[in-house]
């Protein structure tokens, strides 16, 4: 079988099975969340680690601005970390590129790198360089914490719970890929003052995020689609299925729906906060079909 008829999320599941876990570390979240969450001794926070990468035709396109692709390369893996309610602290770069690759360029795009990690006080610590015949892929290694009562993972929701999204879905490869600002601020600020059961962020599209989300929490989920917050020359389709928005998708205990929803616009006044649908009994009621997100090697480039 050839990944292309496997697809990541079920190559992701057959490569888990075999991984090494030795230690006695406790793992709050693995190889299958947002970031891997982990317990050091005698320490009251959680070590958080997480890798990304961005891929020249995958993640931008031939010719993008060196400066977006550094920003982007550092912003993904901060996304992720607002996705575990997590401060990154420091930062590894591997830059893999062609020998003809001018320095110019790559000047531009550690500007871009340094400027994202100055936006949430990161420090770029060390990386790797290696030479490739292309294309272009630059790899961003993070490293932060999290206190212990306010980790967030994709496994703790439960069958009743709200869902919502922050922001606007779709059109996000027409604006905003190369340019987003990962949440980190509102996550923050959710886990100080809720009780969140489960969080990601939307890198794939909806259609591909919120049924990991669900699985994880081992739940099936409805979604009122004329409901959700499409972006300004966006379709529905597209703000399920396009995938780049970086917004977070949370479950949180019905209870807290009129308070949350009255201190985020006290808040967040600029950044609209939706409720899209409920988690549910798999048992009792059958996942909505969505059509899907992003979804890594069937997807053309």
């Amino acid at each position: 079988m050839k990944l292309g008829a496997l697809g990541e999320d079920r190559l992701l599941n057959r490569i888990l099975l075999h991984l090494p876990r030795v230690g006695g570390g406790r793992i709050f979240a693995g190889s299958a969340d947002d970031c891997a969450i982990v317990e050091t001794p005698r320490r009251k926070k959680y070590l958080v680690l997480k890798t990304d990468c961005v891929v020249e035709g995958v993640h931008f396109a031939p010719g993008a601005n060196a400066s977006d692709v550094g920003w982007k390369a550092m912003m993904r893996p901060l996304s992720d970390f607002a996705a575990a309610s997590a401060v990154p602290q420091f930062a590894l770069i591997t830059l893999i590129v062609p020998e003809q690759t001018k320095v110019t360029w790559v000047r531009a795009l550690y500007r871009g790198l340094c400027r994202a990690a100055n936006r949430f006080k990161v420090s770029i610590v060390g990386g790797e360089t290696s030479k490739t015949q292309g294309p272009i892929a630059i790899s961003v290694c993070v490293i932060g914490f999290v206190e212990k009562p306010r980790a967030a993972s994709r496994r703790g929701g439960r069958s009743g719970d709200d869902l919502f999204v922050t922001g606007h879905l779709g059109g996000a490869l027409k604006r905003k890929h190369l340019k987003f600002v990962a949440r980190i601020v509102e996550s923050r600020w959710l886990t100080k003052n809720f009780s969140i059961h489960a969080m990601m962020d939307l890198s794939d599209g909806l259609g591909a995020d919120l049924p990991r989300l669900a699985r994880a929490s081992k739940a099936g989920f409805d979604i009122d689609l004329e409901n959700l917050p499409v972006a300004r020359g966006a379709t529905i389709d597209n703000a399920i299925s396009e995938g780049e928005d970086y917004e977070l998708l949370f479950a949180v205990s019905p209870r807290n729906r009129n308070r949350l929803e009255r201190e985020w616009r006290r808040n967040f006044p600029e950044l609209p906060l939706t409720r899209i649908g409920s988690l549910n009994r798999k048992s009792k009621i059958a996942n909505r079909k969505l059509p899907l997100g992003y979804i890594h090697f069937q997807q053309p480039c």
